[in-house]
């Protein structure tokens, strides 16, 4: 790891003066951006605030009918869903998904905190009621784009379905009843379940 101080500090990208400083932390997929604190010390100390971006995000491929499928959990669906991360980007705040839903099985009430795309490969899907009472009824091949802030109560799979979604932010599970927030799932909390689905998987073998 090394520090490397520039001149002018980036905010928003708007350039400030050069008497703020700017140190550099370089890791091997990142760079941690912070001012300057204490000018007497060696080493640069960063302030609280920080900024973290990716230097370049690599291009990656996933042959997604190879590989295991993890049980998505049923604190937060119901009928056996299974699921498998194809994706995580940081520097975008995204994160790309395959979902095995079987006949009967849903989501339980979530809130979409910013857009998402997906594409229904098999079968159908029921969002906010389906179709008979207002929402949408999805069947494949279906392509569907959620608004940041879209609210579904249940998304339900009537028969055996399979669907990719990229979001964009977290996805916030809600109490339906409340609207209170039961968890919020974005890019770092479903790499490091997926992450640990794998490390069982190894341990298992």
């Amino acid at each position: 790891m090394r520090a490397y101080r520039v001149g002018a500090r980036i905010v928003d990208g708007a350039r400030t003066g050069r008497q703020a400083g700017l140190w550099l932390t370089c890791y091997p997929n990142h760079v941690i951006m912070g001012a300057k604190n204490d000018r007497k010390r060696s080493e640069p100390s960063i302030l609280a605030e920080e900024y973290v971006m990716k230097l370049k995000a690599a291009e990656e491929y996933v042959q997604v009918d190879d590989g295991p499928w993890a049980p998505f959990p049923d604190t937060l669906s119901q009928g056996g869903i299974e699921w498998k991360l194809l994706h995580v980007s940081p520097e975008a705040g995204t994160w790309s998904t395959m979902y095995r839903c079987p006949a009967g099985s849903s989501f339980n009430a979530h809130i979409h905190t910013g857009p998402g795309e997906y594409l229904l490969t098999k079968g159908r899907m029921d969002v906010r009621g389906g179709a008979a009472k207002g929402g949408s009824s999805a069947v494949a091949p279906g392509y569907g784009f959620e608004s940041a802030g879209s609210r579904h109560d249940k998304t339900e799979f009537l028969v055996d379905s399979e669907f990719f979604m990229t979001f964009v932010g977290p996805l916030a599970f809600i109490n339906p009843e409340t609207g209170a927030v039961i968890v919020n799932v974005g890019w770092m909390e479903v790499e490091a379940a997926w992450n640990a689905f794998l490390e069982s998987q190894k341990k298992a073998a």
